[in-house]
C-alpha cells in the first residue's frame, strides 16, 4: 500500500521522536521542565504532557508532518484565540515567544497548551445537553465571523470523491471489493450532493465527539481543534449526539432547543445527519490508509486492507444509502 505521508522527508523522525527532542523544544522558549512527562494517546499527532519547574503542567502537540501547512495550523490557533476571548471554554495555545504560538523542532511543528483537568463524559443527561447546546451555538457564532481559507471544507466532493480517488490510487481497497466499494460510494454521492445545496457553512470544530470534551467542576471544555474545518453546523451537532435511534433524535432536539436560544438552526439541516455519517465512514477509511506507514496504525487496525474489512465498509455504506433513501421519501424537515 502506497502511503502519501510515508514520502514526507520528516516521517521517520516524527515516528521516532525522543523525549530529549521534545523536552528541548519545550524549553527553547525559556520554560524549564523537571524531566517528568507523560505520553498521551493520540493517533494523529504526538502529544506529551510535561511538568515545569513551577510544578504546573503543559501539553505539547507535535503535528504530523505534511498534514497541515503553517497557515492552516495558525488558523486553528486563531479560532481558539477568538473563542477564548469570548470566554468559550477551550484550551488556547500558549505563546512560545511574543505573538508566536507555533514552534519547530528539527522541522516538526509543535504548540503548547495548558493542561485541562476533568473527565470525559460517556453519556449526556438533559442538563448537560442544554449546556453543550448553548456553548456549541457560541462556538458557531464565532466561527461564522470570518472565513478560514487555509482550512479544509467539508463537502461531498472533499470527503467523498476526493477520498475515494485516494483510496483507489493507493490500492488500499482489497481487489475483490474495489469495484463494489467504488460503485457504492458513487451511488451514495449522487443521492446526497443535492442535499448540501444552499446549506450555510462556516468554521466548526469538525471532530466534536465526546472524546474531545472534558467535564470540569466549572462545566465542559472543548478540546482538540486539530480538525477544524469549514462545514455545516449540523456536523458538530450529530457528532455530539450520534445515535440514530429515537433517543438520539430526542437528545438532538434537546441540544438544539438550547442551541437556538443563541443561534438559528433550520430544522431542515438535520437531513444532513445520515449523509454526513456516511461521509465520515469514507473519510475514516482514508485517514487510516494515509497513515499506514506509522507503526501504530497496522498494530491498531490489523484488519484494514482485508477483504472482510472492505466488505463491511460496503455493507455500512449500503445501509446509509437505505437511510438516505428513506429520508428523501419523507416530508421536508424529516431528520
Amino acid at each position: 500500500m502506497t502511503d502519501p505521508f510515508a514520502r514526507h522527508p520528516l516521517a521517520g523522525l516524527f515516528n521516532h521522536l525522543t523525549p530529549e527532542q521534545v523536552l528541548d523544544a519545550v524549553e527553547a522558549g525559556g520554560r524549564r521542565c523537571t524531566g517528568r512527562f507523560l505520553v498521551l494517546n493520540s493517533y494523529e499527532n504526538r502529544v506529551w504532557q510535561f511538568e515545569l519547574e513551577d510544578r504546573s503542567w503543559v501539553v505539547g502537540k507535535f503535528y504530523r508532518p505534511g498534514r497541515w501547512s503553517r497557515e492552516a495550523i495558525l488558523a486553528e490557533h486563531a479560532f481558539l484565540a477568538e473563542l477564548d476571548a469570548e470566554e468559550v471554554p477551550v484550551a488556547r495555545p500558549l505563546e512560545l515567544a511574543p505573538g508566536e504560538t507555533l514552534g519547530e523542532v528539527a522541522g516538526i511543528r509543535f504548540a503548547l497548551f495548558p493542561r485541562v483537568g476533568g473527565r470525559a463524559p460517556q453519556e449526556l443527561d438533559d442538563e448537560q445537553l442544554a449546556v453543550l447546546g448553548r456553548l456549541l451555538a457560541r462556538i458557531h457564532n464565532v466561527g461564522a465571523r470570518r472565513n478560514a481559507p487555509a482550512r479544509p471544507r467539508l463537502t461531498p466532493t472533499t470527503y467523498g470523491r476526493d477520498n475515494l480517488r485516494l483510496l483507489l490510487e493507493t490500492d488500499a481497497i482489497h481487489p475483490e471489493a474495489r469495484a463494489a466499494y467504488a460503485a457504492t460510494v458513487e451511488a451514495l454521492l449522487q443521492r446526497i450532493e443535492p442535499l448540501f445545496a444552499g446549506v450555510p457553512v462556516h468554521r466548526i470544530h469538525g471532530d466534536c465527539h465526546l472524546g474531545n470534551l472534558l467535564w470540569t467542576p466549572r462545566g465542559p471544555t472543548f478540546l482538540d481543534f486539530d480538525d477544524t474545518l469549514v462545514g455545516p453546523a449540523v456536523q458538530d451537532v450529530w457528532m455530539l449526539v450520534p445515535a440514530a435511534d429515537d433517543e438520539g433524535r430526542r437528545q438532538r432536539d434537546r441540544l438544539l432547543e438550547a442551541y437556538t436560544g443563541f443561534r438559528d438552526f433550520h430544522p431542515g439541516w438535520l437531513r444532513l445527519v445520515e449523509p454526513l455519517r456516511a461521509l465520515r465512514y469514507i473519510h475514516y477509511a482514508t485517514w487510516i490508509a494515509r497513515r499506514w506507514h506509522d507503526p501504530i496504525f497496522p498494530r491498531t487496525w490489523s484488519q484494514f486492507g482485508t477483504l472482510q474489512y472492505w466488505q463491511h465498509q460496503v455493507q455500512d455504506l449500503r445501509e446509509q444509502i437505505a437511510r438516505v433513501d428513506r429520508l428523501l421519501d419523507g416530508p421536508p424537515g424529516t431528520p
